[in-house]
Order: structure tokens, then sequence, then C-alpha cells
């Protein structure tokens, strides 16, 4: 385990300790961690530049035959043993569910594969508005595109990390690059719409912006 993820299972681990010395027989609990930027633009010119981060986690205790599940993207200490009193209160009160519980830990995952899933490289907003402007700039050179309704090229990354009572531990992340123009082509009442759009893990896995821009351009036409 990288020590990042170690860090990401600090939080659901201390969760599930607090959950059992409150009375929980068994618990589980997860960690959401997301960070995206995008930019966008249209007919050459910039729409929107944005970034957004988010972090959210939740619990579910399990006592006897029943279960409670809460969340909350607040970590402070206070925040955080509110929702362990919540939580709490909320299982006492809920019907049971003969089918609810975890693994036994004879079942739990102990070794994790890589999926190779993670691409280290983030970008900089300069490098998602270039590769915006380059491919727009290609659908908009194809003969016959006569407007644009915009492109857009993204990137984002999701790490989730998962502890339970039973003994698993688990965290693994994910990212994305993504890339997307929308063209029209034709005059007045004769016009069609088209786009490209392609998603990779790693950049280095994105058609070049310009092949993605004329393919949309030759679709609109077409």
């Amino acid at each position: 385990m990288m020590p990042e993820q170690g860090e990401a299972l600090n939080v659901p681990n201390d969760l599930i300790r607090r959950a059992r010395a409150a009375g929980a027989d068994a618990a589980d609990a997860v960690m959401f961690e997301s960070a995206s930027l995008d930019a966008a633009q249209r007919l050459g010119k910039p729409e929107r530049l944005e970034r957004a981060e988010s972090k959210e986690v939740g619990l579910r205790v399990l006592v006897g035959k029943r279960q409670a599940v809460v969340s909350s993207t607040d970590q402070s200490p206070r925040a955080l043993e509110e929702l362990i009193q919540r939580v709490m209160a909320m299982v006492k009160s809920v019907p049971e569910d003969p089918h609810c519980g975890l693994a036994e830990p004879g079942e739990v995952a102990r070794e994790i594969p890589d999926l190779d899933i993670v691409d280290p490289h983030e970008p900089e907003a300069g490098e998602l508005i270039e590769r915006a402007e380059r491919v727009e700039s290609a659908a908009m050179a194809v003969p016959g595109v006569t407007n644009s309704e915009g492109a857009e090229a993204g990137w984002s990354r999701t790490r989730i990390a998962l502890a339970a009572s039973n003994g698993f531990n688990g965290c693994y992340a994910v990212t994305r690059h993504s890339v997307i123009v929308s063209v029209l082509a034709g005059k007045g009442t004769a016009m069609e719409r088209d786009y490209d759009y392609m998603s990779a893990v790693y950049a280095s896995d994105l058609d070049p912006p310009e092949e993605i821009g004329r393919r949309a351009g030759e679709r609109a036409v077409k």
C-alpha cells in the first residue's frame, strides 16, 4: 500500500473505531475525494475555466440485524463526532434486516492488483486551454463547417478508500482526461450538428486534438 493510500484510510478507520466504542457491533466507512479541471471555449474565445474539489465520508453501522448509514462533507472533529452520535441514534429506530452484515474475515480480499488507472500527470490550466483551442480550430477548418457550439478539455481524479471492521482496507484512484467539440455545417434552415468526444485514463492515450476536431467537422458536413 502506498503512503498516500494509508493516509486516505485514516479517517474511515478512525470512524469505525469510534463507532465500535459507541456500541456498534460492526461498521464500514468510505471516503471519496475528487478533483477536476475543465476549460471551455467557443469560436476561439474562452468561455469557462473551472476547478472543483470535494471530499465526502460515509459511515454504516450495524447493531444486531439493524443498520444505518450517514454521510458528511465536513470532516472537522466536531462534525465527525456528531456523525457518530447521529448514526448510533438512527440504528436504534430502524427495523431489522435479516440480510444485512459484513463479509466474514476469511472472505476479505488481502491482495488487490494494480489496475494501472492513474495518470500521475496533473495538467496545468494552460494545457487544457490549448487542447480545447486545437480541437475547435481543427473542426472549424473542415470545409462546410459554419459555426461552433464550443469545445472542452477536462481532467479529473477520484480516490476512494474503504475500511471495515472485518479487517478489509482498500484504496484506489482513477484519472480521466477528455476532449469534446461540437460544430455545425450548412446555413439557414439547412444546418446539421455533430460532435466528437474522447476520454482516456492517460493523456498520452488521447488522439491528437486535430484528429478529434477533424472527425467532428466531417461528421457534421456528412
